[in-house]
């Protein structure tokens, strides 16, 4: 289950928005979605129904896309709009992914670019352009559906998808677990470019801040590395792409059926070595 608080003004792309974001753990798992539950908290008092009637539609939307069904769902009134799903799918259990099996040698693969977090504080702010916006919604309501197609057709050795803790707090938690060292190729990141602008005028979320002092122990990064493109990679993502690690003689194969399914902004950003678990930020 996840649900949170608006991150963009319009109820459709907020519902759209919650709902890709509700899926993203069934897919990072290796598995297919197929029933969900809409979780709501709504000030009936405040704003009109037609609000929470849209918020509903976007999430529908995305739902169907995903092939799942809505069997109901829970609503309770609260000052400020909540909404996202409980959801529950299927994987064979010698298919399911974790993010416990990165092994060293394999390569890591991303397949949305990062920066959202930064884009939807500076929306708050009324700094995007349409355009912009626009880019902005269209990554994160991008479904990690053809992404998870791409991993059970290959076979992979873990993934996770990146969203609050950023890129690198969800690398490291894949470290971790996988007992693993991640190195992170600063420069392969895909970003959006212009959330690195915005970050070098200053603006950085507030849950960027708190994704840097949780990694710091745990994160080597040189002096030269850019420090907007770092804090790019600290950016607490909603509704972000997966993270996965391939065995090296399997990763090209799975880069191509990802460019094969539209993923046209993926990119393989580093690879899991020995060592003590943690990450290296390379240039």
């Amino acid at each position: 289950m996840d649900f949170f608080t608006p991150v963009v003004d319009d109820p459709l792309d907020f519902g759209r928005i919650a709902a890709a974001n509700s899926l993203s753990d069934i897919y990072a798992m290796g598995a297919t979605p197929i029933t969900a539950l809409n979780i709501v908290c709504f000030p009936v008092k405040d704003l009109p129904k037609s609000v929470l009637s849209e918020i509903l539609r976007g999430g529908m939307e995305i739902i169907r896309e995903a092939g799942a069904l809505v069997l109901g769902g829970h609503s309770v009134e609260d000052p400020e709009p909540k909404y996202g799903l409980a959801v529950t799918g299927v994987v064979h259990p010698d298919e399911l992914v974790t993010n416990a099996g990165a092994r060293p040698g394999d390569r890591l693969i991303l397949t949305k670019p990062i920066g959202t977090g930064v884009l939807a504080t500076a929306s708050k702010a009324r700094l995007l352009s349409s355009g912009l916006y626009r880019r902005m919604v269209d990554v994160m309501v991008q479904l990690n559906k053809a992404a998870c197609k791409a991993m059970q057709e290959v076979g992979v050795n873990a993934a996770t998808d990146i969203t609050g803790f950023g890129l690198v707090g969800h690398a490291l938690d894949m470290a971790e677990a996988s007992r693993v060292r991640i190195e992170i190729s600063s420069r392969r990141v895909p970003l959006i470019e212009e959330a690195a602008a915005f970050l070098r005028q200053g603006l950085v979320p507030e849950g960027d801040y708190a994704n840097r002092r949780f990694c710091e122990k745990k994160v080597q990064v040189p002096d030269f590395v850019d420090e907007a493109v770092l804090g790019l990679l600290h950016d607490a993502q909603t509704s972000g792409g997966l993270l996965i690690s391939v065995p090296e003689e399997r990763a090209s194969l799975l880069f191509t059926k990802l460019l094969e399914k539209g993923l046209v902004e993926v990119a393989e950003i580093g690879r899991a070595v020995d060592g003590e678990p943690g990450i290296v930020i390379l240039p």
